[in-house]
């Protein structure tokens, strides 16, 4: 194949980065370029429908391998540039988290960045994947002498420095039929993200981060729920159940196709009755295209009733996996809601009141140039996907600190009168 022409002319120092948000009921591409200040801006994007995922794992390799084929063919030619590798997202696996902690001795000196490296080998050692794949080992909260709190604490007197780690664990199987089928596509795959960490990224405020916040991405066959504190990730949790549950759900009640279900939903659906659905009657198709079969027609309301069971069933499970995640307490107060489910009508009355909480609707920010159609809560993972990889956030399990330098070339002599040269 040729290389394709640029259609869009890079700036000095501009860099290039695609990503894949490959979900259960579609494939999206997006390729942007990251300038020196770390600033994105697309130029270009794709997507096809995807039917070879359910509760997001790969269950049919040619039909998932076609719609990532299609998704980041439309991208290319976009933007004019071939790819060879994509940042993908995740959200499979029984996506988990715990919190690994790490400490080393600075005997009072001035922490330098031999330190770090110090801390976080010591970090990786402490992290026990048990038998899984871990997706990311992020360092969070830094501590002085035991006292936490600290962003950057390089240059900093103590006698002893630790570091929280917010690790994120999968299922190993669901992992590596991804690459598999993302491989097969003719594309190397960078890193798997974790969806709900891609969603956050474009769709909170660093208030919110920093007060509490819960994200909930409401997908199309998983819902993921990311927890922050202190402007940290500190928990997820995934629930497989999402949007597609609600389509099959009025499929079976009305006897109707998923594809005129899909649409019922979308048109006529919500997740809030008024007085005036109970007379407002809607035509539902009949399952056979035979012809001799009417359609039904039935009150709005008796579709809204049905929405509302599933969503009932959901963020009960939403609910318990806050409390879980030990998201509780007067600083709890705040959900967003992100994916293609937080599409549907009046999602965010009923969520405050299934949660008691504050909700609003989660959009992707932060970069220039992405098409309006792209723009809604369905695509915050891959927005998200894009700022992930622009800000190369630190990993200490993937991306692992350096050895030690051997004698001769740094090693303890030089630590050592790094030490002393910073203590004065």
């Amino acid at each position: 194949m040729a290389p394709k022409i640029p259609l869009v002319q890079q700036r000095s120092g501009e860099r290039t980065i695609a990503v894949l948000d490959v979900g259960t009921s579609k494939v999206a591409a997006l390729i942007a370029l990251v300038s020196k200040d770390g600033e994105p801006r697309v130029i270009g994007t794709g997507q096809k429908p995807c039917s070879g995922l359910k509760r997001g794992l790969v269950t049919n390799f040619e039909r998932t391998e076609a719609a990532i084929r299609g998704a980041m063919d439309q991208a290319e030619r976009a933007a004019g540039l071939q790819i060879e590798f994509v940042y993908a997202s995740i959200s499979a696996g029984n996506l988990d988290s715990s919190v690994a902690s790490a400490e080393v001795d600075i005997a009072g000196a001035s922490i330098t960045q031999a330190d770090m490296v110090a801390l976080r080998a010591a970090g990786r050692a402490r992290i026990d994947p048990n038998g899984r794949t871990v997706v990311h080992a992020q360092p969070a909260l830094y501590a002085l002498d035991g006292q936490a709190g600290v962003e950057s604490p390089i240059g900093f007197h103590a006698d002893r420095l630790g570091m929280d780690i917010h690790v994120v664990t999968a299922d190993t199987p669901p992992l590596k039929n991804l690459d598999r089928a993302i491989k097969t596509a003719h594309l190397g795959l960078r890193t798997l993200v974790a969806s709900p960490l891609a969603a956050s990224l474009s769709s909170l405020e660093m208030e919110e981060r920093e007060l509490g916040v819960a994200l909930i991405e409401i997908g199309a066959g998983v819902t993921t729920v990311a927890v922050h504190r202190w402007g940290m990730l500190v928990g997820v949790a995934t629930i497989p159940m999402g949007a597609n549950d609600i389509t099959a759900d009025l499929a079976a009640a009305f006897s109707t196709k998923l594809i005129h279900a899909e649409r019922l939903k979308a048109l006529d659906g919500s997740a809030m009755a008024a007085p005036k659905d109970n007379h407002e009657g809607v035509e539902i198709p009949p399952m056979s295209d035979e012809g001799l079969a009417d359609p039904l027609r039935v009150p709005k309301a008796q579709i809204i009733g049905v929405i509302r069971h599933r969503l009932d069933l959901l963020f009960g499970e939403v609910a318990s996996k806050l409390d879980k995640l030990g998201f509780t307490g007067p600083q709890a107060r705040q959900v967003v809601l992100t994916g293609g489910g937080a599409e549907l009508r009046a999602i965010v009355d009923f969520a405050q009141g299934a949660l008691n909480r504050n909700v609003r609707i989660g959009r992707p920010r932060g970069l220039t140039g992405l098409p309006p159609a792209q723009s809604g809560p369905a695509f915050a993972t891959l927005a998200g996907l894009v700022l992930f990889a622009a800000s190369e956030v630190p990993d200490i399990w993937n991306n692992p600190p350096p050895a030690k330098a051997p004698p001769g070339k740094g090693g303890l002599f030089a630590t050592t009168l790094e030490k002393l040269k910073n203590s004065f």
